[in-house]
């Protein structure tokens, strides 16, 4: 028998109940016609085969429907379990009809999305390798090409064998930036990069870049400094190499985009529990429509100037991997002409 029954189980029963009685009366009704037996006899008649009729009727049920779906809720309430939940049993013999629906519908959801991130993921992938492949097919034809072109006589042409051996050179060391960075990003990603939390002073570390990054932007003509207002020390507790890697790369991007005798600000905020670092410049810009893919592998505003400029078009991504490893938030703001500013947080010391 079934025990706390759900609105569609009573509706079942009530249809099998009332085609068991009509059924019955209708019997009734020919026998008591067609016989001259008293009419207790056939009520009691009646009475015994609609008791028989009913307990039939719930036997089956049971024994063909009801089980049949128990296994299946069963079976889908295990695939929804965590591995350390694996051992844990379900009542067959409790009531679970009114938890078959909400699970089953649970589940089938789960599974759609589950399909939809395999799919997104699948795109994904398929998107970076043609992405990887041509950045590694430009230097590589590149090298062949110088390489060619010296062997076929120009290493004896003394106006272009140094000059090419020099830009093959160049092509190389691209190639070793984008393996670096992508190992750097599987490191990442699978979260095998360990991180050495201390103390250090955010100011003190950005000074140290600027040095670092000092010749470069000096060819470009473009000054390094803090904005007004940032001349006080904060101390903050991250991973002191790793944010080293963060503002070279952020001041590095800012140089290698920004216009001649323009200006690359950095700036500290105080937002109580954290610290808030901008890096911006007076720059080219970033157009809107590009600003939320512009933390993605290999994602080029402009690729052709991108190349020309050098890099391995990972930078923003490890950027914001190395942020986010440190459970703090990064974003950036931009405008065609005018510049660009990066600011992301540290956790105030």
């Amino acid at each position: 028998m079934l025990k706390n029954p759900t609105p569609n189980q009573v509706a079942i029963f009530t249809s099998l109940l009332i085609t068991a009685l009509s059924t019955l009366f209708l019997s009734l009704f020919f026998l008591v016609s067609a016989t001259k037996q008293p009419l207790l006899f056939y009520f009691s008649w009646a009475g015994i085969t609609f008791s028989l009729c009913y307990l039939i009727i719930i036997y089956y049920l049971e024994r063909y429907i009801y089980r049949k779906i128990k296994l299946i809720y069963k079976t889908i309430h295990e695939e929804r379990l965590q591995p350390h939940e694996k051992n844990t049993s379900i009542d067959m013999n409790s009531n679970i009809m009114d938890d078959v629906e909400r699970e089953v519908t649970e589940w089938a959801e789960d599974q759609r999305r589950e399909i939809d991130k395999y799919k997104s993921w699948a795109a994904y992938r398929r998107q970076f390798l043609g992405d990887i492949s041509h950045e590694l097919k430009t230097p590589i034809f590149n090298i062949q090409g110088y390489l060619h072109t010296l062997l076929d006589g120009g290493l004896e042409d003394e106006a272009i064998n140094l000059t090419f051996l020099q830009k093959a050179a160049k092509n190389v060391e691209r190639l070793n930036t984008i393996v670096d960075d992508l190992e750097s990003i599987a490191r990442l990603e699978s979260e095998e990069l360990i991180l050495e939390m201390q103390v250090f002073d955010i100011r003190k570390l950005t000074e140290e870049v600027f040095e670092d990054m000092e010749m470069k932007a000096v060819d470009k003509h473009i000054r390094l400094e803090f904005k007004e207002g940032a001349a006080q020390n904060y101390r903050v507790r991250a991973d002191r190499e790793s944010i080293r890697q963060v503002l070279i790369n952020l001041v590095s991007n800012s140089i290698k985009y920004g216009n001649n005798n323009g200006t690359t600000k950095i700036s500290f905020y105080d937002m109580d529990r954290y610290i808030l670092v901008e890096v911006a410049d007076n720059g080219i810009g970033i157009g809107k429509e590009h600003l939320k893919r512009i933390f993605d592998r290999f994602y080029r505003v402009d690729k052709h100037r991108s190349r020309e400029r050098g890099g391995s078009g990972l930078g923003l991504a490890i950027v914001k991997h190395i942020v986010e490893a440190h459970n703090q938030t990064i974003h950036v703001r931009s405008t065609v002409d005018i510049g660009t500013t990066f600011g992301f947080t540290l956790e105030k010391a």
